[in-house]
């Protein structure tokens, strides 16, 4: 699995996660990004189930220290530094709670800084300094393999082997952009 440390070493931070299928191996478990201040009905109440499973007690609240489980078990990626944040944001401290209407807002935060297309565009530019529109497979194996949450060369291989990157060939961004953020299908 490739993760936002691997990706922030070249430059940004976003979550790659495998899937059972082989073929969505490199799919990012991507949300709509929310318009407005609420949640979608369909969305909020995947949250509201999700948030009622850490709501051991049955109040409406769940521990702070569940936080970043429930967040990421919707598909955020959340480091615990912004976990952290947010909670400081509310005024909640490591031993508090939060209930389900804070639990939305820091959602609804936490998936309106995550735009993996962007970061991934950014880590490929900055990788990218001649602004050719492409790195060499090389350079991107070399820094998967070495910064970072290091990958093995089979790791890679795999990566490279599902984008259909040919070892010694070029990188463009959108088209490795576009394959490995296709939705996880939802079964």
């Amino acid at each position: 699995m490739v993760s936002r440390q691997d990706l922030r070493s070249l430059g940004a931070g976003v979550q790659l996660s495998a899937s059972a299928s082989p073929h969505q191996h490199l799919a990012l478990r991507l949300t709509d990004p929310p318009s407005g201040a609420s949640e979608p009905p369909r969305r909020e109440e995947e949250y509201k189930e999700c948030f009622s499973l850490y709501d051991k007690q049955q109040r409406g609240k769940i521990k702070a220290t569940d936080l970043l489980m429930v967040m990421r078990c919707l598909g955020a990626s959340p480091t615990p530094g912004e976990v952290q944040r947010h909670l400081q944001t509310h005024k909640i401290d490591r031993n508090g709670e939060l209930d389900f209407s804070t639990f939305l807002t820091i959602m609804h935060m936490q998936i309106k800084q995550e735009d993996p297309e962007k970061e991934i565009l950014l880590a490929m530019l900055m990788a990218d300094k001649e602004k050719k529109g492409y790195i060499m497979a090389s350079e991107l194996r070399s820094k998967l393999m070495k910064l970072g949450e290091k990958l093995t060369h089979k790791e890679v291989d795999d990566l490279f082997r599902e984008a259909d990157i040919e070892p010694n060939g070029k990188v463009k961004y959108d088209e490795f952009i576009h394959k490995i953020t296709i939705p996880v299908q939802d079964y």
